[in-house]
C-alpha cells in the first residue's frame, strides 16, 4: 500500500465525470488499498479515486465504523434531506454546511467485482 497525494480544489479532476471501471482486478484491488490508506493519514471519512488522481468510478468511506469500498456507484433512491457540517480533502481547512439525502440506497461493485447494495 501507498500513500496518494489527494488532487486540490481547482483541478479540473475534479469536476469531470470519471470513467466507469471495465474489470475489477489486482490494480484496481491496490488502488483501492491506497485510497483506504491515504484518506486515514488524512483523518477523513471518505474519498473517490478523483481526489488521487485516478479517473474511475470509485470511491471508500467509513460507514458506522466500517470501510465500504464500492466501484462503479449508482443512486437508486434517496429520501428527505439533512444539513451536515462536512470537510473535504480536496479543499483543506474549510468546512461548509452540505445537503444530503436522509436515506440513500446505492448500488455498485465491491473487491470481489460482485454486486452489492447499500442503505
Amino acid at each position: 500500500m501507498a500513500l496518494r497525494n489527494i488532487v486540490l480544489e481547482g483541478d479540473e479532476i475534479l469536476r469531470k465525470r470519471a470513467r466507469e471501471v471495465a474489470e475489477v482486478d489486482d490494480r484496481i484491488r491496490m488502488i483501492l488499498d491506497d485510497m483506504v490508506e491515504t484518506m486515514r493519514a488524512n483523518d477523513g471519512v471518505g474519498l473517490a479515486a478523483p481526489q488521487v488522481g485516478i479517473f474511475k468510478r470509485m470511491f471508500v468511506a467509513v460507514v458506522d465504523g466500517e470501510i465500504i469500498e464500492l466501484i462503479n456507484p449508482e443512486i437508486l433512491e434517496t429520501e428527505g434531506s439533512q444539513n451536515e457540517d462536512e470537510g473535504c480533502l480536496s479543499i483543506p481547512g474549510m468546512i461548509g454546511t452540505v445537503v444530503r439525502p436522509e436515506y440513500i440506497k446505492m448500488k455498485g461493485l465491491n473487491r470481489e467485482g460482485q454486486e452489492v447494495v447499500y442503505e
